[in-house]
C-alpha cells in the first residue's frame, strides 16, 4: 500500500511532469523560438508577469532592446518592438490591427453581464462607431471649451498650497496634491462640480486609491489574461481588488444627478455635451453610451495627467539650468494668472520641457499589444513574424530610440526639440516631425489616446502658473522620485519647498 508521504510524492511529481510538458510543448509550438530573449520567454508567459508585477518592466524591455535589437521575445507568443518605422503599420488607422486579449482584463462583470469599454474592446468596427460621436469634441481647438472650469480647479489648488505650505515652510509632498488636482479637474470639465478631493487635502474618498488598486490587478494579470477567469471574472465567486466597476457606478451615479436636476444651458461640462448628442442622435445614443463616454474621461483623464506633471515638476527641479531657462521665459511674458493657453501655446521653451518631460516619462509603460494579421509581419531586417503572433511596442523604450531623438536619450535635455545653432529651418522642421511622430506618449493610430489634447492643456498651464506663482525646489538636491509602473507610470514621493515669487505674481 502507498503511504501519505508516497502518495504526496507522486502527486507533486505528477504536477511537476505536467508543467514540464506544458512549458516543452509551448517551446516546440511557439513562432518566436527564433527570435532573441531571455530563455523562460520562449516557453511561458510567467516571466513577463513577474516582471511586470515587480513594477519597473520599462527598465527590463529597454535593457533587452538595447541588448537583443529591434524585436526582443517577451513570451512564448509576444514579440516587443522598437523600430520606429513600424509604428504606421502595426498601429495603422486605415486597417487596424486587433487588440490582444491583454486588454479583455479591463472588461467590468456587472449584475452578471460581461461590458466592455472604448478603451478594452477589441472591436475596431464597434470602437469606431462609438468614439466617431466625440472625438471632435477632444480636438485642441474644443478642449479649450473647458479652460475656464480648470482655472477654478488651479485657482483651488494655489489657495491650499499657500495656506498648507506657503505661509507655514512645511514640506509638500506635490505628488499628492497634484494628483488631488488632476482628479478634481478631470470631474470639473466633464460634471461641472469637483470630487471634494482638493478641498479635503486628502483622498478621503478613495477614488486614487481604488485606480491605483485597480491598475496593478490589470498591469501585471493582463500579462496572462487566463489569470482574470479565476479571479476577478470568476462566475463562483469574485476574486481580487476593487475593478473598474465602481468607475461605472461614479459615472451612472451622475448621469442620473443630472437628469434630476433642472434643465438650464449653463453648463458646458462634457456630459453637457454628450446629452445634446444622445438628444439629436436618439436612434445611436443611449444611457449605457454616455456611460461609455464619461469612463474615457474618468478612466483616463486623471492618472496619467498627473504623473506627466508631477514628473515635469520633478526633471525640471533636477536640471538647475533648465529651471533658470523655464522661470526667465515664463516670468518675462507677464502672463495673467492662471496662465491662459492663448499667452503659453508659443512658449518655445515651455513647450521643449513639457515635450521632454513627457518623453522621459510617457504616461503608460507597458506594451501596447496587437495581433497580427492575416499574411503576418516582415520586418524591416527581413525577419518574419507569421499571423496571430501579438506584437507591441513600449512608449518607455520607443522613446528613447537614439536614432530619432538625438544622443543620452535617458538624460532630460529639452534642448533637443529645439533648433540648434546653425540648423536650418528645414533641417530643424524635418528633425522636429520625426520626432513628434515617433512620440508614443498618447499612443498611436486609431486608439490613440482620446483625451491627449485636454492632457496637454492642463499639464501646460498648470506647470506654467506654477512656476510663475511660486519659487519652488526639491527638499533636497539629491532627492530620488519613486517611480512605479503598473500600466500608468505613477510618480510618488515628491517633497518640495515653495515660497512667493520675489516680485510678486498676481492672479486674476
Amino acid at each position: 500500500m502507498f503511504s501519505a508521504v508516497d502518495l504526496a510524492t507522486n502527486i507533486a511529481l505528477s504536477v511537476a511532469i505536467i508543467f514540464a510538458s506544458r512549458f516543452l510543448w509551448n517551446y516546440v509550438r511557439s513562432p518566436l523560438k527564433s527570435f532573441p530573449g531571455p530563455l523562460a520567454t520562449s516557453c511561458t508567459n510567467i516571466w513577463r508577469f513577474w516582471d511586470v508585477f515587480r513594477g519597473r518592466c520599462d527598465i527590463t524591455q529597454l535593457a533587452l532592446h538595447r541588448k537583443y535589437g529591434s524585436a526582443v521575445r517577451v513570451g512564448p507568443n509576444v514579440l516587443s518592438l522598437s523600430d520606429p518605422k513600424l509604428i504606421g503599420l502595426v498601429y495603422n488607422t486605415r486597417n487596424p490591427w486587433i487588440k490582444s486579449s491583454m486588454y479583455n482584463v479591463n472588461d467590468v462583470v456587472i449584475g452578471g453581464v460581461r461590458l466592455s469599454n472604448l478603451f478594452s474592446s477589441r472591436d475596431e468596427k464597434w470602437h469606431s462607431t462609438f468614439i466617431r460621436p466625440v472625438k471632435n469634441m477632444y480636438s485642441m481647438s474644443r478642449v479649450q471649451e473647458v479652460e475656464g472650469t480648470m482655472d477654478v480647479t488651479i485657482k483651488l489648488l494655489f489657495d491650499k498650497l499657500r495656506a498648507k505650505f506657503v505661509s507655514t515652510g512645511q514640506t509638500c509632498e506635490m505628488s499628492d496634491w497634484i494628483n488631488f488636482f488632476a482628479w478634481d479637474t478631470m470631474s470639473q470639465a466633464t460634471f461641472s462640480q469637483d470630487l471634494g478631493i482638493l478641498e479635503a487635502g486628502s483622498d478621503d474618498k478613495g477614488f486614487l486609491r481604488n485606480s491605483d488598486r485597480t491598475l496593478d490587478y490589470f498591469a501585471s494579470i493582463c500579462q496572462i489574461p487566463l489569470l482574470d477567469r479565476f479571479f476577478d471574472k470568476n462566475p463562483i465567486m469574485r476574486i481580487g481588488p476593487p475593478t473598474f466597476a465602481w468607475a461605472n457606478i461614479f459615472s451612472l451615479g451622475q448621469l442620473q444627478k443630472r437628469y434630476q436636476e433642472e434643465k438650464k444651458d449653463t453648463k458646458q461640462d462634457y456630459l453637457a455635451k454628450f446629452l445634446e448628442i444622445k438628444e439629436k442622435n436618439p436612434e445611436l445614443v443611449d444611457d449605457n453610451v454616455i456611460i461609455l463616454w464619461l469612463l474615457s474621461n474618468v478612466l483616463a483623464g486623471s492618472d496619467s495627467t498627473a504623473y506627466t506633471m508631477s514628473a515635469a515638476i520633478y526633471y525640471i527641479l533636477k536640471n538647475p539650468e533648465v529651471h533658470k531657462k523655464l522661470c526667465a521665459e515664463l516670468r518675462g511674458a507677464n502672463l495673467s494668472l492662471p496662465a491662459k493657453w492663448k499667452d503659453i501655446q508659443g512658449l518655445k521653451y515651455l513647450e521643449a520641457v513639457m515635450r521632454e518631460s513627457m518623453r522621459v516619462h510617457p504616461g503608460v509603460g507597458l506594451i501596447l499589444e496587437r495581433v497580427v494579421p492575416k499574411g503576418g509581419l516582415s520586418l524591416p531586417d527581413g525577419r518574419f513574424v507569421p499571423e496571430g503572433v501579438v506584437v507591441g511596442m513600449n512608449p518607455w523604450v520607443i522613446n528613447k530610440n537614439e536614432a530619432v531623438f538625438g544622443a543620452n536619450t535617458d538624460d532630460f535635455i529639452p534642448e533637443r526639440w529645439l533648433q540648434a545653432s546653425g540648423e536650418s529651418d528645414e533641417v530643424y522642421q524635418a528633425r522636429f516631425s520625426k520626432m513628434k511622430g515617433t512620440d508614443m506618449t498618447f499612443g498611436a493610430g486609431s486608439r490613440a489616446c482620446l483625451g491627449q489634447y485636454l492632457s496637454q492643456l492642463e499639464s501646460y498651464k498648470l506647470i506654467a502658473t506654477l512656476f510663475s506663482t511660486f519659487d519652488v525646489e526639491l527638499s533636497s538636491p539629491d532627492h530620488e522620485m519613486k517611480i512605479i509602473n503598473s500600466w500608468f507610470v505613477r510618480t510618488e514621493n515628491l517633497p518640495v519647498r515653495l515660497s512667493e515669487r520675489k516680485d510678486g505674481a498676481v492672479f486674476v
